[in-house]
């Protein structure tokens, strides 16, 4: 069984047979189609561990488009852009103005220079001079839950910060995230994030060794239960490895054609899955 699948299981089943239900209060999201009052049962103070040496985490009881994921991981982390015509999904399409922007939010945080006595970087670029220079500091993070712009972000971050942390040859990291929709995003993040820690660590010389996931409120939408009761019926399967471009020297050369998973083998999901904004 994939580790991903068995935290999947764990999560959901915990949020569903022991969750609080928001239906008495009011809440911000609606429903796509309809503007219904989006409700959730949810858990507090989620944590989760994946261990990047033994296996990739993604979920096997359902597909993950983790191509996708990784795009969007590129367009936030790379391009540092916060315009969805520079993104090849169209995950963000809800989120965004007519020209496509989705204000100061995400990549556009990331790419902000800030003055440091070694020279201006933004914040990706401080990580990577930190993992080559400074490998022993406990001060690499990021940060994009920016106070000062929250009112011009179409959408507040969810996942808003990452702590990277070397041990001997080893990268691990810690990721943050305010809120998460465990149908819709929950794998999709941690397969991201998976995949930057293994970045950074390619071309930082080290090896990627664990991810720690750690969610404030971790939710499932009314409409998504049956959804996800019925995902946690389907059998789990073994869990692939990622495989790695290794001629790749430079975080901004990789591409989402960098990474493979040869052997993914899921349970095909074919249903709409309707989306709250």
């Amino acid at each position: 069984m994939s580790r991903a699948d068995e935290i999947f299981i764990e999560n959901c089943r915990d949020i569903l047979d022991n969750g609080f239900w928001d239906t008495s209060l009011p809440v911000r999201p609606r429903w796509e189609d309809d503007g219904a009052p989006a409700h959730t049962v949810k858990k507090f103070g989620i944590i989760n561990r994946y261990d990047l040496t033994r296996e990739f985490p993604i979920l096997t009881i359902r597909r993950t488009y983790w191509k996708s994921a990784v795009d969007e991981l590129l367009w936030i982390w790379q391009k540092k852009s916060n315009n969805i015509k520079d993104l090849g999904s169209r995950v963000w399409d809800q989120w965004a103005d007519a020209e496509g922007s989705i204000g100061k939010a995400y990549g556009y945080q990331l790419g902000v220079k800030h003055r440091y006595p070694e020279g201006e970087f933004d914040q990706v670029d401080r990580v990577l001079y930190d993992l080559k220079h400074n490998p022993a500091s406990r001060r690499i993070l990021t940060n994009i839950y920016n106070f000062e712009d929250l009112h011009a972000m179409a959408l507040y971050p969810c996942a808003y910060s990452m702590t990277f942390n070397v041990t001997g040859n080893t990268l691990n990291a810690i990721l943050n995230q305010r809120s998460q929709d465990m149908l819709a995003a929950n794998n999709w993040n941690v397969c991201q994030y998976a995949v930057l820690v293994h970045m950074l660590a390619q071309v930082s010389g080290l090896k990627a060794g664990e991810l720690v996931h750690v969610i404030a409120d971790a939710h499932i939408y009314d409409r998504h239960v049956p959804i996800i009761e019925e995902i946690l019926k389907n059998p789990p399967k073994p869990a692939p490895r990622l495989v790695t471009d290794e001629s790749v020297e430079d975080f901004y050369a990789f591409t989402k054609d960098s990474f493979s998973l040869p052997g993914y083998a899921y349970t095909a999901f074919d249903g709409k899955i309707p989306i709250a904004v």
